[in-house]
Parts: structure tokens; C-alpha cells; sequence
């Protein structure tokens, strides 16, 4: 049972969603898409993943445990249609109907992401998202998806983080197809995919019918890249490069102009951010050693640099460019330090308030993740999940971290509770 001290809290304003997030191909399993025969850098792979595909209803009743009344989402394209402009194939259409369904029953608003980071293998074989081909594809997907769930879902994200997907699969190799330093593959990807955008945007909106107006917008990764020194001339223009490309290219394909009018909503993900030293990015990620890290002061998890005054700066900065409602769709730790996580946790949100009490509309929150998952090209080392999967076990348990009682505490009182008070208590016995 939650305790509240006397002490004053943060408190987020009515109505506010609290929820977490996932994504197919990493914990749903038995998917047929790019990633499938893919391996990661640790040996691991999707192909049963945490067979959320078959337990999403113990899933959801964690999601019900935790406290949480939003949960973000995506749908497999690859389930759905076989072929081009196929109909969509009912079975798996009415298992996610039944997912979206066992969620409102549970008073869990869902937000449903069309794309994140994978495709059918027609879609693929065609040339993926380098081919326009793919954007009447997509369309068409969408058409009739919204047809299906529109009385279901009125939170729409159309695609997850454009930047880091194309960014990845086509300048840095460690996505599929794994191309190198196609620096036109991926800005063509980038404007295929803000066309696809605006155009499935008009449908949402004009077909939804959830009882409410429908909100759809994108995923955008958000990431400071900085130098390390500020003196050194090669660093900053490497980080101004970055910037360039990463954040305001692809935000201004998306959102620039009169195609800022197919996004009712901004969707930001934000991890922290990369400085440079000596043309090396200093994360984690990209293979500096911690040790390295911790001589230079860099307070980082197992993937980026933490950098929580940073959520507050990109909030107010979207939030005087655009003027556009903002839901925070990612934002997580992965590390096995629980304590680390807590603080990271509690830091970034006290920056989210400051934000909001400063005027920015910020709607929502999603911790990333609900489970330890496949996290891509790095497979199963980085432990970013509230509840712990168990791969050695073949019935994959899950149980609770210490992080989802403080995470469950922050959602059941709308507010984010001083460190020394008590949280939630998750485990059997409690009361």
C-alpha cells in the first residue's frame, strides 16, 4: 500500500496518462518480418522473444497491477496482410480486437503505433521504405486497419522514431537491410515515411470514432549531441552534424510547413544525449568502456549519457515551435542498478514537471519498457523492462523490479512522491 509523507510532492495534472510501452517484434514473438532470421550481437533473437503474443493477458494484468491507464502499442503489419492491398486477415485482426478490448475493460487507454522499425517481407523485398511503392502500401494498411478499430483507439502514432530507424538501417548498419553511410537511402526513407504520414493522418481523423476526436502524430527520438570540449572545433561541427541531421531534418520533414496540420499531437521519445571526444561517440552504445565514461564523469545507463535537464529544454522548445500537444511516448533506463534507475526516473520527471507548470502541454507519459526484451541489434543485455522475463525458463516469468513499485507509486497518485517515501508493493503478500 502507497504512504505518503508530509512532504510536499509533485503533483501532474488530472486526467494525466500514466502508462508504459512496448513493441511487436520485440516481446510479441512468432513474427514474420525482417527481424526474424536476424542475430543479435549477443547471439539472441526474436523469434519467441516474451511470447507476448500468446500471454498478453497476464500482460495486461500486470499492466492493471502497476497501476497504469494508458498503454502505447504497436501493431505487426506483417500479421495482417500477405501481399499488397490484401484484405486483412481476421484471426490475427481479432486477437489484437480482443487485446484493445481486454485494456478499456481494465480502464487502460491504448495507443496504437502503425510502424516500429519493421516491415512484411513483400515490403522488404521491394526495397522497403526507399521505394514510394510503399507508401500506397502503407495507406492502404492503415485504411483499412483504422476501418477495424476506429471505435477502439483514438490515440494514433503513426510511425516510431523515423530518425532512428532510418538512421540505423541505413547509415550505421545495425538494422536491417544493414546498409552502410546511404546517406540518400535515408533521407529518401525519411520522406517516404512524413508522405505516408500525412496522408494516414487525414484518414485517421476522418474515421475515427472512439468517442472522442481522434489525436495522431509521430514518435520523434529526441538526442542532444554535444562536444565534449567545447574548444574543439571537429567535435562541435560533428555534433552540429548530427543535430542537423538527426533532429531538425527529420522534424522539419515531418512537421514543417503545412505538414505541421497531419499532427494533432507530438510524440516524443528522450533517453539523454552523446558528447563527442575525438570524433568517438562517449556512450555505452557504441562501445566506449564504462570505465572510460566514469573517468570523465559521464553519468550514463548501459545505452546513453543521462541528461535530465535535457527533458525540460526539448519540451519547451517543441512546445514554442510547434504549439501542439506533447505526449512523452518513451523515456527509460536500462540498467540492472535499480536504485540508478529510480533516481533517473525521478529526475527526468521532476524536469517534465518544470516544464508543465511552465505552460507546456504535455498529456502523457510511457515508460519504456513494460518487459525486458529483444532490444534490437543488441539483443537481451540491456534490461530496460519495470517487470523481469526470465529467457532461461521456458515459461518465461515475469516478475516485478524494484523500479515498477516506485513507477506504480507515481501512477496511482498522480503525483511523483518524495525518495524516502514507500511505494507500491507488487510481490504476493502484500497489502
Amino acid at each position: 500500500m502507497f504512504v505518503m509523507t508530509a512532504e510536499k510532492t509533485l503533483r501532474f495534472p488530472e486526467q494525466f496518462l500514466w502508462g508504459t510501452a512496448t513493441s511487436p517484434t520485440q516481446v510479441e514473438g512468432h513474427v514474420n518480418n525482417e527481424w526474424t532470421p536476424f542475430v543479435a550481437q549477443d547471439g539472441g533473437h526474436c523469434r519467441i522473444a516474451c511470447d507476448h503474443y500468446h500471454r498478453y493477458p497476464e500482460d495486461i494484468d500486470w499492466m492493471r497491477q502497476l497501476g497504469v491507464n494508458a498503454y502505447r502499442f504497436g501493431i505487426e503489419w506483417s500479421r495482417l496482410q500477405s501481399a499488397p492491398f490484401a484484405p486483412l486477415n481476421q484471426a490475427e485482426l481479432a486477437r489484437y480486437v480482443d487485446l484493445l478490448d481486454r485494456l478499456l475493460a481494465a480502464g487502460i487507454t491504448p495507443m496504437v503505433v502503425l510502424h516500429h522499425f519493421a516491415n512484411p517481407p513483400w515490403i522488404n523485398a521491394a526495397g522497403g521504405w526507399t521505394n514510394k511503392a510503399t507508401i500506397k502500401a502503407f495507406v492502404d494498411y492503415v485504411r483499412q486497419l483504422v476501418a477495424a478499430l476506429k471505435e477502439r483507439v483514438y490515440l494514433w502514432n503513426t510511425f516510431n522514431e523515423p530518425d532512428t530507424y532510418a538512421c540505423v538501417a541505413y547509415l550505421l548498419g545495425g538494422f536491417p537491410p544493414q546498409h552502410k553511410w546511404q546517406l540518400g537511402q535515408f533521407r529518401r526513407v525519411i520522406d517516404h515515411m512524413a508522405r505516408a504520414h500525412v496522408r494516414a493522418s487525414r484518414i485517421i481523423r476522418r474515421e475515427g470514432n472512439a468517442g472522442r476526436k481522434p489525436e495522431v502524430g509521430i514518435a520523434k527520438n529526441w538526442t542532444f549531441f554535444h562536444a565534449y570540449q567545447k574548444y574543439s572545433l571537429w567535435d562541435r561541427s560533428t555534433a552540429f552534424a548530427c543535430h542537423y541531421t538527426f533532429n531538425k531534418f527529420v522534424l522539419d520533414a515531418f512537421l514543417g510547413g503545412r505538414r505541421k496540420r497531419a499532427s494533432t499531437f507530438i510524440g516524443l521519445n528522450y533517453y539523454g544525449r552523446v558528447r563527442f571526444h575525438h570524433f568517438c561517440a562517449m556512450i555505452p552504445a557504441s562501445g566506449t568502456p564504462v570505465k572510460r565514461l566514469r573517468d570523465f564523469g559521464f553519468v550514463c545507463d548501459d545505452m546513453v549519457e543521462r541528461y535530465p535537464e535535457g527533458m525540460e529544454k526539448i519540451l519547451r522548445y517543441l512546445h514554442r515551435k510547434f504549439n501542439l500537444p506533447i505526449y512523452i511516448t518513451e523515456h527509460g533506463a536500462a540498467s540492472n542498478d535499480e536504485s540508478f534507475r529510480a533516481r533517473d526516473l525521478r529526475q527526468n520527471l521532476t524536469a517534465l514537471h518544470r516544464s508543465i507548470s511552465a505552460g507546456t502541454n504535455v498529456r502523457g507519459f510511457f515508460y519504456w519498457s513494460l518487459l525486458d526484451n529483444f532490444e534490437w541489434q543488441f539483443g537481451y543485455t540491456k534490461k530496460f523492462g519495470l517487470l523481469a522475463v526470465n529467457f532461461n525458463d521456458p515459461q518465461l516469468p515475469r516478475s516485478p523490479k524494484p523500479l515498477a513499485a516506485v513507477y506504480s507509486s507515481i501512477c496511482r497518485q498522480n503525483a511523483v512522491p518524495q525518495e524516502n517515501a514507500k511505494d507500491t508493493c507488487l510481490k504476493p503478500g502484500c497489502t
